[in-house]
């Protein structure tokens, strides 16, 4: 019997998780006074907010395996994991379909103008934009992990030209034109007519969009981000959309969020907002839980888990 405390998992439920695994003793945390009740966890099966991880640490001293039920792990504390000998694994996989088919909906949307044709509705007025073909454009993603990597392939079965950018360069996938290491981002991005952003947010990506990346964008390109706001120089992305220096911005994560109602990016007209809400999907509850199942069962045989953290590049 394994000990596993589940608390704030998003949508899976701990009566879920108690449900699927009813040979192992599972304690719900509903609120933080429980916490008490988990000291003899061996396993955690929670979420990324971080006051609630330094709590969920503090209160299992027993702990060797957490597993967050987001992909990314920027906000929890890595350091101490590492220094107590905490395996930690994310749940990447779990959203790879729904955030690519978000991003690839902002590009249509963006291509399309059916933000301004929205515009033009709530104004009752019939009015013509002009429109961009997606076949032969080129889009750069940022980020070829599992998410990036599911991006190029819709992309590329859209018709366009995809340029993958990751950690260091590598063979083209099947439907990526080709793979350029980071230290090339700010050459490739020339060549874009959307940047997709799909990295994780590390100290190596943090700020990676900068002011000099944008300025060497082309003035139709858009900038489409479902990864960590705090990628993007935000100040110098709103900048360009005001002075038309880049066409648009489909984003759906911000440095500060909620975005804040004064921020200028609710009102220009050339960008889309969502509410960090890329990665919902009716399929999360049961991809999570046949990963978290898969890893639950290499655990008790002593196997590697699945998508495990390296503490060192941050994912």
């Amino acid at each position: 019997m394994t000990n596993i405390v589940v608390w704030s998992a998003f949508s899976t439920s701990p009566e879920t998780v108690r449900a699927r695994f009813p040979e192992d003793r599972v304690v719900a945390i509903t609120d933080e006074k429980e916490l008490h009740a988990a000291a003899d966890a061996e396993v955690a099966f929670s979420g990324n907010n971080p006051r609630r991880a330094r709590q969920l640490l503090d209160a299992t001293p027993k702990l060797r395996w957490y597993h967050t039920v987001s992909a990314g792990v920027d906000n929890l504390p890595l350091l101490e994991l590492a220094e107590r000998g905490i395996v930690l694994t994310n749940n990447s996989g779990s959203y790879d379909i729904q955030i690519a088919e978000h991003l690839l909906a902002f590009v249509f949307a963006a291509s399309r103008q059916l933000h301004r044709y929205r515009d033009n509705q709530r104004a009752r007025e019939w009015k013509e934009e002009q429109h961009r073909e997606l076949r032969d454009a080129t889009i750069v993603v940022y980020g070829m992990g599992s998410i990036g990597g599911e991006i190029a392939r819709l992309a590329g079965a859209v018709g366009m030209r995809v340029i993958g950018v990751r950690r260091k360069a590598g063979p083209s996938e099947p439907g990526v034109d080709r793979v350029v290491a980071a230290d090339r981002l700010a050459e490739v991005v020339g060549e874009a007519d959307y940047l997709a952003i799909a990295a994780p947010l590390t100290s190596a990506t943090r700020g990676a969009i900068s002011r000099d990346v944008i300025s060497r964008m082309k003035p139709t390109a858009w900038i489409v981000n479902i990864a960590r706001g705090a990628i993007v120089d935000e100040p110098a992305m709103i900048e360009a959309l005001q002075a038309k220096r880049i066409g648009g911005a489909a984003l759906d994560v911000f440095t500060t969020e909620p975005l804040p109602k004064e921020s200028p990016l609710w009102t220009i007209e050339n960008v889309i907002i969502t509410p960090h809400h890329a990665g919902s999907s009716p399929r999360v509850r049961e991809r999570t839980l046949a990963l978290f199942a898969e890893n639950l069962r290499r655990y008790k045989a002593g196997e590697p888990l699945i998508n495990r953290v390296d503490f060192e590049v941050g994912y």
